[in-house]
Order: structure tokens, then C-alpha cells, then sequence
């Protein structure tokens, strides 16, 4: 198998897991979003420390904390993705995951116009049409929600400023979910701690089955993060973002078939236009991509040239 469907399958692989995590997080009741989300830092820095021993990666973790602002940017990072992972958890445990499926949708759309804020882009008129777009949709939305789709909007906000500060600081996957996992652990112990004090801790108080559901956080956090790696390196960016659009994509399905929320004439609206944004961004991204075909150049007549000056003459070759 080529090395770039392996990487295909490994985005579907990523995709697909975090598509089908309306479907985990209820069975961590009846621990709270914000013990599930200190379990997924405290479990995600133990699973990710053990591949580093193994990968004997050690120095890498190093090199970061030894640069100041790639530590600072990195548990910047942390703080955006905890409040990603709670407001997501919350939703799904609230029964909102059509809104939350939303957020991940517009995810796109934001960081396009983050890069219009804080790297100068220009924005094509395709682009332009696509926010537009966004903006009614979120319009539509709130006159149907009767407010604010407040967490479809934080999640697309801190998921949206967690890539642009991967942006600024590059790193491993597996090393920067150890660093943003270890900025965060002690903070995360401390309140597993407050929880118990309380009696309001659910480790190891439903089951062990519970229990090592608790535990299995880490994994479930660190393996679909681990096959995006993987896919980022083997396939062009243009086909991880067609790809991306299939976890919210299963998050809305299950929200409708699964957990039976409504879905009323004007969320639909809504929601059509988002996908018509995408759909309008995710085609100009494929005319932008696309390479410049090299014009044919015809090969030169060297029939009236003497032999011994043919060899001289410059020739191109079409590719």
C-alpha cells in the first residue's frame, strides 16, 4: 500500500473516532464534564509519556522547555483545548450534539478569518461569500435557538486559536499533547482531589467497568490525535480538509438518529448554509491548489544546424 493511502486511511481513522465520541462520553456518567476533562489530561499524560519513553523521544520534550515562548504558546494552547474538550463534553452530556457538531462545522470558516487578523491574508471572493455565508447562518441559527448557538461558537472560537498557536509553535503530536497534558495535570490532580474531599469524585465508585472507562480517556484522546500525525505527513493538506468535514458530519447523524434531537425547518436552513460555505470554500481551495499545467513547448528545428553544433543547442523537455 502507497504511503499516501495509508495516510488517507489514517484520516478516516481519525476522523472517524472523533465522529463517534457522542457515543463515549455518556457512558463516563455519572462523573461530570469536569472530572471526565481532568481524567482525559491526567490518563492522555500517562499514555503519551509511556510512547515517548518508547520512542526514547525524550530530548524533544526538552528542547521545548527550554524555549520560553514555545512553553508559554503551548500552555496557552492547553488552556484553549481544555476549554474545547469541556465545552464539548458538556454539550454531548446535555443532549446538544447537533449544536456541537455546528461548532465543528464552522470550525473552517473561523480560521479563515483568523488568518485574515493575525497573518494579513487576503481573502479571495469565494472566501468573502463563504464567511458571508457563515454569518447569516449563525443569524438563522440564533433566531431559531432563541439565543446565541453559544457552544457551537466556543467550540469553533478555541479549536480555532488552538491551531493558529500550533501554528506559531510547531511541535510533535505526541510531544505537544505531553506538554499541554503536563501544563495542566497538576491543576487536573488538584481537582480530582477537591472532587473527593466533596464525595462527588465517580472514580472508582460506579464500577470497574466504569472505571476503566475513566482510564481509557488518555487513549481515546491521544490515538485519533496520533493517525492525524500520521495523515498529515503522508497527504496533502487539500485532502485532510475534504476529510475533516467527516466528524461533524457523524456527530450530526448521531445527534438526530441516536440521541433524537430536532431538527425544525430553520435549524436546517441553518445548517444549509453552512454547508454551502464549505462547500463554496472547499472549492476555490481546490482551484488555488491546483498546479499551473506547463505549457508545451515546441522542440526546436535543428535541421539547418551542423552536427557538430547540434549538442549545444538548448532543448526542453516536457515533464
Amino acid at each position: 500500500m502507497s504511503a499516501g493511502r495509508r495516510g488517507v486511511l489514517f484520516a478516516i481513522a481519525a476522523y472517524t473516532i472523533w465522529g463517534l465520541f457522542p457515543l463515549y462520553w455518556p457512558l463516563l456518567k455519572p462523573a461530570s464534564p469536569v472530572e471526565v476533562l481532568a481524567h482525559r489530561f491526567v490518563w492522555s499524560l500517562v499514555f503519551v509519556c509511556v510512547l515517548i519513553a518508547f520512542g526514547r523521544n525524550w530530548a524533544k520534550i526538552r528542547a521545548v522547555f527550554r524555549s520560553r515562548r514555545t512553553t508559554m504558546i503551548l500552555g496557552a494552547a492547553a488552556v484553549l483545548i481544555a476549554g474545547n474538550w469541556f465545552t464539548y463534553i458538556y454539550g454531548v452530556n446535555n443532549g446538544q450534539v447537533v449544536e456541537t457538531s455546528l461548532g465543528y462545522f464552522i470550525n473552517p470558516l473561523v480560521s479563515v478569518v483568523l488568518g485574515v487578523l493575525f497573518f494579513r491574508e487576503r481573502l479571495r471572493p469565494a472566501q468573502w461569500a463563504a464567511t458571508a455565508l457563515a454569518a447569516v447562518a449563525v443569524v438563522v441559527l440564533t433566531v431559531d435557538y432563541g439565543r446565541l448557538p453559544y457552544l457551537a461558537l466556543t467550540l469553533a472560537f478555541t479549536f480555532g486559536f488552538y491551531g493558529l498557536l500550533k501554528k506559531l509553535a510547531p511541535v510533535e503530536s505526541a510531544v505537544g499533547l505531553a506538554v499541554e497534558s503536563g501544563v495542566l495535570v497538576l491543576p487536573a490532580v488538584a481537582l480530582l482531589m477537591a472532587l473527593a474531599a466533596r464525595g462527588e469524585l465517580a472514580f472508582g465508585q460506579v464500577g470497574v467497568g466504569h472505571t476503566a472507562l475513566l482510564l481509557s480517556a488518555g487513549i481515546a484522546t491521544a490515538v485519533p490525535l496520533l493517525f492525524f500525525a500520521s495523515a498529515a505527513r503522508a497527504v496533502s493538506l487539500t485532502t485532510l480538509g475534504l476529510l475533516q468535514y467527516l466528524a461533524p458530519t457523524l456527530q450530526l447523524i448521531l445527534g438526530v438518529t441516536v440521541f433524537n434531537e430536532p431538527m425544525p425547518p430553520v435549524r436546517l436552513a441553518g445548517f444549509c448554509l453552512v454547508w454551502l460555505a464549505l462547500l463554496i470554500l472547499s472549492v476555490d481551495g481546490l482551484l488555488v491548489r491546483r498546479p499551473t499545467p506547463c505549457p508545451e513547448q515546441p522542440i526546436p528545428d535543428l535541421s539547418g544546424v551542423p552536427k557538430n553544433e547540434v549538442a549545444a543547442q538548448p532543448v526542453s523537455l516536457r515533464p
